[in-house]
């Protein structure tokens, strides 16, 4: 069982800087590949990054050179820095932790944090 509690949302005008967390529970924090997700109104889920246990990191196209994922694992969390922010990056942001089973898998998602890219 793992909870995750994202802070640092808000509103940021285009081409500002902001960062969110995700903390997670538990003692297997440093194992865990861990996603960031978005979701505008009305649209689809949206992939934005991920990071695995070994810090190797992936972006979605659409948000590479501007957004950059991280982790510090002696404080089981997650950062994701968003900068050179646009308008289309406003959505509410979603951290992920999917642990893989012999047979199936759990995802484990935050409460979600607004992030409004606004002047």
């Amino acid at each position: 069982q793992v909870q995750l509690v994202e802070s640092g949302g808000g509103l940021v005008q285009p081409g500002g800087s902001l960062r969110l967390s995700c903390v997670a529970s538990g003692s297997d924090f440093s194992i865990y590949t861990v996603n960031w997700y978005r979701q505008a109104p009305e649209k689809q889920r949206e992939w934005v990054a991920m990071i695995t246990s070994g810090g190797s990191t992936n972006y979605a196209d659409s948000v590479k050179g501007r957004f950059t994922i991280s982790r510090d694992n002696a404080k089981n969390t997650v950062y994701l820095q968003m900068n050179s922010t646009k308008p289309e990056d406003t959505a509410v942001y979603y951290c992920n932790v999917r642990i893989y089973h012999k047979v199936g898998r759990t995802d484990y998602w935050g409460q979600g944090a607004q992030v409004t890219v606004s002047s």
